[in-house]
C-alpha cells in the first residue's frame, strides 16, 4: 500500500497547490481558465504527440490482444454509464461526460510506474496504448454525442460532416492521431524538436491537476449527484468487465489479462475534466470523481498489485 501511495501522493500535493493559491488569492478566476486552455492547446497535445511518434505497437505481439480487451472494456462501461445517465437526466453533454468520468483511466501519469512495479518492464507500452484509446476513442465518441446533439436540428449528412469537423479541430484528438501517423515514416524526430515537445508535455500533468485545484476551490451551486455510481464504476465494474472480456472472451495470456486489469483499474484521470472545460460544461462531478477514485485507489490498486506481484 505504501508503494502505491507514494505514486499517488503528488497528485493529491499538486492539487492542494492549486487550491491553496486560489483561497489565498495567489490566482484569481480567470487563471483557470487560461490554464486550462494552455493544457488543452498546448501541453496535453504535445505529450501525446510526442508518446506516439514513438509506436507502442510494436513492443510486443501480445500487446494487440491488451488493446483490445482494454479498449471493448473502456467503450462497453462508457456506453452503459452514458445510457443509464442520459435515461436520467436526459441530458446528453451530462451523460458523456459521467460516462468519461467512469472510463477515463489515469494512464499517462500512474500507469507506468504500477505497471513497472506490478509486471516489469515489458509493460511499459500499455499504458501507452490506454493513453490511446481513452483519448482517440472515448474523447472522439464524447465530442460525437455532444456536438451531434448540438446540431440535432440540421441532416443526417450535415451532423455527420459537422462532428467531422469538430474532432478535426479538437488539439486533443488531433495530435495522437498525427503522432502516430508520423511513426509510421519512420524518421522519428529531430532530438531538439523532441525536446520542446517533452518540455511542454511534462507540464501537462501538473499544470491540469493545479487547474482542478482551482476549480475545486471556487464556490459553487448545488450538489453533484451520482458519484458513487461513477466511483464503484470506475475502480471495480470496470476491471471486472475486462477481466472477463480479457479471459473468457479472447483467451489472453494470464500476463497480458493482469495488464488489462490493471490499467482498467486505475483512477479517472484528468482528461474528462480538461474536455468539460473546453466545452464550458460543469466540472463539479468530474473532479470530485478523479478525487475520491484516486483516494479510494490506494486501497484497490494496492490489492491488485499485492495479487499480481
Amino acid at each position: 500500500m505504501l508503494i502505491v501511495f507514494n505514486v499517488i501522493f503528488p497528485i493529491f500535493a499538486i492539487i492542494l497547490i492549486g487550491y491553496a493559491g486560489r483561497k489565498f488569492g495567489v490566482f484569481n478566476e480567470s487563471t483557470t481558465h487560461e490554464l486550462n486552455r494552455y493544457v488543452v492547446w498546448i501541453a496535453l497535445p504535445a505529450q501525446l504527440f510526442e508518446f506516439t511518434t514513438n509506436n507502442p505497437f510494436d513492443s510486443d505481439p501480445g500487446i494487440w490482444g491488451f488493446t483490445i480487451a482494454f479498449a471493448m472494456g473502456a467503450f462497453t462501461t462508457f456506453l452503459c454509464v452514458l445510457m443509464v445517465q442520459y435515461k436520467r437526466t436526459g441530458n446528453i453533454t451530462i451523460a458523456s461526460f459521467d460516462g468519461l468520468s467512469a472510463s477515463y483511466a489515469n494512464c499517462g501519469y500512474m500507469g507506468l510506474p504500477l505497471c513497472i512495479l506490478a509486471l516489469g518492464n515489458k509493460a511499459v507500452a500499455a499504458p501507452l496504448i490506454g493513453t490511446l484509446v481513452v483519448v482517440c476513442g472515448l474523447f472522439s465518441i464524447s465530442v460525437a454525442f455532444i456536438e451531434g446533439k448540438s446540431h440535432s436540428e440540421k441532416k443526417w449528412y450535415e451532423i455527420f460532416f459537422t462532428i467531422l469537423k469538430a474532432l478535426g479541430k479538437n488539439p486533443l484528438i488531433i495530435s495522437p492521431i498525427l503522432g502516430l501517423i508520423w511513426s509510421f515514416t519512420g524518421l522519428g524526430l529531430y532530438q531538439p524538436i523532441r525536446q520542446v515537445f517533452l518540455f511542454l508535455g511534462a507540464s501537462a500533468s501538473p499544470c491540469a491537476l493545479i487547474a482542478m485545484g482551482l476549480f475545486l476551490a471556487q464556490k459553487s451551486n448545488g450538489k453533484a449527484s451520482g458519484l458513487s455510481l461513477l466511483v464503484i464504476t470506475k475502480l471495480i465494474l470496470q476491471p471486472i468487465l475486462t477481466w472477463l472480456i480479457a479471459r473468457y472472451v479472447l483467451g489472453l495470456s494470464p500476463y497480458w489479462i493482469k495488464a488489462s486489469v490493471l490499467i482498467s483499474a486505475l483512477p479517472t484521470g484528468t482528461g474528462p475534466f480538461m474536455m468539460a472545460q473546453y466545452y464550458e460544461a460543469d466540472g463539479r462531478v468530474i473532479s470530485q470523481v478523479v478525487l475520491i477514485t484516486t483516494i479510494a485507489s490506494i486501497f484497490t490498486l494496492s490489492f491488485l498489485v499485492w495479487l499480481m506481484v
